[in-house]
C-alpha cells in the first residue's frame, strides 16, 4: 500500500497546518525584534535628521531633504529584501513576454539581466527607470516582493505608492510613509482624483527634473482575490455584460487612467511595467491569502519557495491608449480649482477604451495564470528562459543600510568636528 506524500508546509492551508511551534514563536520574535529596531531606526532619523532640513528656507537645505529621504526609503525598501534573506528565504523566478502584448525584443531580453562575472549570480535589471508598475494581487505581500524587484532594479529609493488615507497616522510606519511622499487616499473619488493627480504630476515633474527614476507601483484590481471579493467581481462583470476573470478581479482602470495621464505629460520617456504573480502551492480556484500572510510568511517562516513574475512593458506614449493629454502643459500642476484639466477631464470615449485595453491585458494575465497551474511556469518557454533571482542584499554592508546607519554615523561625525 503506498502512503501519499505529505504535501509541503507551504502547499498546505494555513488553518490546516501543525500547530505553530516554539521554535516558530522565537523566529517571530526575532523577526518582529530586527524589523522594528531597523524601522525605529529609518524613522527616528527622519525626525531628527531631516525634518530640521526641510524647516530650513534654503535650497541646499532642501536638497538635503529629499537626498535624505531617498536614502531612507532605500533603508526600507533594502530592510524589505534582509528581511526574506534571513527570515524568509525565497527567489524571484522572472520571465518575459516574447509574443504578444508588450513583448521584449530579443535584444533587450539579451541585456537586461546584469550578472556578476566572478559567481555569475543577477546583481541587476535593466528595466524602465522611470515608470508605472502593475500587478495582479494575490497576497498583501506581493507589493514587498514588487518593491524587492525595484531594489535590482535600482529604483528602490524612487518607489511610490497609494494608501488608504486612514494609514497615514499610524505611528512609525504611517509617519516613515508621509516622510516618503505616499500619496493617501480618502476612498472618495470625488475629492482623491484631484489630489491624486496633483501629487503624481508634481513628482513626475521633480523626476524628470533632478533626472532621478521613477517606480510608482498600482494594483488596478483594488484589492486580494479572496472568496469576499469573488463574488463582487461578478458583480461588477454580470453589470458589464461580460463574462469575469477566474483566476484574477476585474480590474478598475479609472485610477491608473488618471496616473498615466498625470505622469506622461511630464515623463516623455515613461514606460509601464505590466507583471503577473504567481505563487507555488496555491490550488487552481483556491485564494492565495489563505496559502500566504505576513504572519505565515516572516513570523512562522514559511515563505513561498519562489516567487514567479512575468513582465511586460509598454511606451505609454505609443503603446497605451491614455487618450488626448497634448493639453497638459508639462511645467503646471494640475490644482482644486481647475476640475477641468486634461488630465482629469477625460472624454467618455477615451474612457472607454482604455478600459477595453487594460481588460484585455487582465484576460492575459488569466490565460497566464491557467499556464503556470497547469506547468508551473509563467512564460511561453517555460523553465529553460526563466531567469532566478534570490531575494538577498547584493553586498553586506547594505545590511547597514537597512538600518539607516551611515547617515546617522556621518551626522555624529560631523557633529564631532564642529564642536
Amino acid at each position: 500500500m503506498t502512503v501519499a506524500a505529505t504535501p509541503a508546509l507551504y502547499a498546505q492551508p494555513i488553518a490546516a497546518r501543525p500547530p505553530r511551534t516554539w521554535a516558530q514563536a522565537a523566529h517571530a520574535v526575532l523577526f518582529l525584534a530586527v524589523f522594528l529596531l531597523a524601522s525605529l531606526m529609518i524613522n527616528g532619523s527622519q525626525f531628527a535628521l531631516l525634518l530640521p532640513l526641510r524647516l530650513l528656507p534654503f535650497r541646499p537645505a532642501r536638497k538635503l531633504y529629499y537626498e535624505g529621504v531617498r536614502y531612507s526609503k532605500g533603508a526600507f525598501g533594502a530592510l524589505l529584501v534582509l528581511s526574506s534573506q534571513w527570515f524568509a528565504p525565497t527567489q524571484l523566478v522572472l520571465s518575459f513576454e516574447t509574443e504578444g502584448l508588450g513583448a521584449f525584443t530579443a535584444e533587450e531580453i539579451a541585456t537586461v539581466v546584469e550578472r556578476d562575472a566572478a559567481s555569475g549570480n543577477v546583481v541587476g535589471l535593466r528595466l524602465p527607470q522611470k515608470a508605472a508598475l502593475i500587478a495582479n494581487h494575490q497576497v498583501y505581500a506581493d507589493w514587498m516582493y514588487a518593491w524587492a524587484l525595484t531594489y535590482f532594479m535600482g529604483t528602490h529609493r524612487d518607489v511610490f505608492i497609494v494608501l488608504k488615507k486612514s494609514l497615514k497616522w499610524l505611528p512609525i510606519a504611517g509617519w516613515g510613509m508621509q516622510f516618503y511622499n505616499f500619496i493617501f487616499l480618502a476612498r472618495s473619488w470625488a475629492s482623491d482624483r484631484l489630489h491624486l493627480t496633483e501629487s503624481l504630476s508634481w513628482l513626475a515633474r521633480r523626476a524628470e527634473k533632478e533626472d532621478s527614476p521613477l517606480t510608482f507601483i498600482l494594483y488596478p484590481e483594488g484589492t486580494l482575490v479572496s472568496k469576499d471579493t469573488r463574488p463582487i467581481s461578478k458583480k461588477y462583470a454580470d453589470k458589464l455584460g461580460i463574462s469575469d476573470m477566474t483566476h484574477t478581479l476585474l480590474p478598475r482602470s479609472t485610477g491608473l487612467h488618471y496616473s498615466l495621464r498625470s505622469l506622461a505629460p511630464r515623463i516623455p520617456s515613461l514606460q509601464l511595467i505590466d507583471i503577473t504573480m504567481a505563487y507555488p502551492g496555491i490550488p487552481p480556484l483556491h485564494y492565495g491569502q489563505d496559502y500566504y500572510t505576513l504572519r505565515s510568511i516572516f513570523c512562522d517562516g514559511v515563505p513561498p519557495p519562489a516567487v514567479h513574475l512575468h513582465i511586460r512593458k509598454f511606451d505609454v506614449h505609443h503603446h497605451v491608449p491614455i487618450g488626448d493629454v497634448s493639453a497638459s502643459s508639462p511645467r503646471a500642476l494640475p490644482h482644486a480649482g481647475d476640475p477641468s484639466t486634461a488630465e482629469v477631464d477625460i472624454p467618455e470615449n477615451e474612457r472607454e477604451a482604455f478600459e477595453l485595453w487594460l481588460r484585455d491585458l487582465w484576460r492575459e494575465k488569466d490565460r497566464l495564470m491557467e499556464r503556470f497551474l497547469a506547468t508551473g511556469s509563467l512564460g511561453a518557454a517555460g523553465k529553460a528562459a526563466e531567469v532566478t533571482v534570490p531575494v538577498r542584499l547584493k553586498h553586506r554592508y547594505e545590511v547597514l543600510d537597512a538600518f539607516f546607519f551611515f547617515v546617522p554615523a556621518v551626522a555624529g561625525w560631523a557633529w564631532s568636528k564642529l564642536r
